[in-house]
């Protein structure tokens, strides 16, 4: 039997590969917009020609990606918004139906009402306990469910295996943004879902020094969306791939202190007096916590709390802050 290897293992090896004319054993940025062509020793299929097409750089991180979620193959994009709206515009045409469970991103909400513009009708559904909302949503013509968990703010958490066992009984297509738990503690593909999507801004990177963006799945999807990255213009940079390929090499060390950080700082904060309600779903006390439990390995370093009263004494509260940064990312490694 062939082991498997570790998650400590794949964020330092998978993907990388030793640079053959010099021998460097970290793989370069290929800083370039432009290849040799044709090549005489491959064929147009495998060679690169042009960045925005493939990069050997934004491969090698491409196959980090997939390995750490147990994917066939995944892509690297220029911003999780661009990964975000190649996969709806990939899955979706005029006079589909779109469902999309509870809170999602902002960002990603204003592309979900931009797609009533292309004649693609859209459905939101709150699911805490029950699953009657997302069946009583569905339609002859709904071809996608797509949701976040946890989500983004509020950490609400999603049956994965119950949308994706609901979705296959009715031939639809499931996509999950899994930025907030990274695939350490969490593989929705190993779950039944078709596509995750991820700003690689956030955790996998580690460091908020880029911008970027990536879709995982079945190779054949991956081929197609290739088409459609390289037709959009949304690649990543090279150097951000560099960059995003040395933050991965963490993720696994990171995400255990994330996780034993972010459990700390909720059980502190939900036996303070003056914090009103703790949204953290590794507290027994959060309303999803079994589910939770029973799909996750970690409950990652985000926590949402309420402040006992009024807005002036919660801007205070901020105001005071002496480690935290008042900033619209996460993921930095603060020991």
């Amino acid at each position: 039997m062939k082991n498997e290897k570790g998650f400590s293992t794949k964020s330092v090896h998978a993907g990388e590969f030793i640079e053959k004319e010099s021998g460097a054993v970290i793989v370069p940025i290929y800083q370039t917009s432009t290849f040799l062509y044709p090549r005489e020793d491959k064929p147009e299929a495998e060679s690169y020609i042009y960045t925005r097409i493939r990069n050997p750089t934004l491969e090698a991180a491409e196959k980090k990606i997939a390995a750490l979620e147990g994917a066939e193959a995944g892509l690297v994009f220029s911003s999780g918004l661009s990964a975000i709206h190649t996969t709806l515009s990939y899955f979706l045409k005029p006079g589909d139906h779109i469902i999309y469970i509870n809170d999602v991103y902002g960002g990603t909400e204003v592309q979900l009402k931009l797609l009533e513009k292309y004649g693609i009708e859209r459905t939101q559904v709150i699911i805490e306990s029950d699953f009657d909302a997302l069946l009583d949503a569905i339609r002859e013509n709904t071809k996608l469910i797509y949701f976040e968990t946890p989500t983004n703010p509020l950490l609400r958490i999603i049956d994965i295996k119950e949308v994706a066992k609901i979705a296959k009984e009715h031939g639809i297509i499931t996509v999950v943004d899994n930025t907030f738990a990274t695939p350490i503690n969490q593989q929705p593909l190993l779950l039944g879902i078709d596509v995750v999507v991820h700003s690689v801004t956030k955790y996998l990177n580690g460091h908020s020094d880029i911008i970027g963006g990536a879709i995982v799945g079945p190779a054949n999807y991956m081929s197609e969306m290739l088409q459609l990255r390289r037709a959009f213009g949304g690649i990543m940079d090279p150097f951000a791939g560099f960059l995003l390929l040395r933050g991965m090499k963490t993720l696994a060390v990171r995400m255990a202190m994330h996780n034993k950080n972010g459990m700390a700082i909720a059980e502190f904060l939900e036996d303070h007096p003056k914090i009103e309600r703790v949204y953290y779903p590794g507290l027994t006390s959060h309303i999803s916590h079994e589910i939770a439990k029973k799909q996750m390995r970690g409950y990652g370093g985000m926590v949402s709390f309420e402040v006992k009263g009024n807005a002036e004494e919660t801007y205070h509260f901020m105001k005071n802050l002496k480690i935290a940064t008042i900033a619209v990312s996460l993921g930095l490694f603060h020991k």
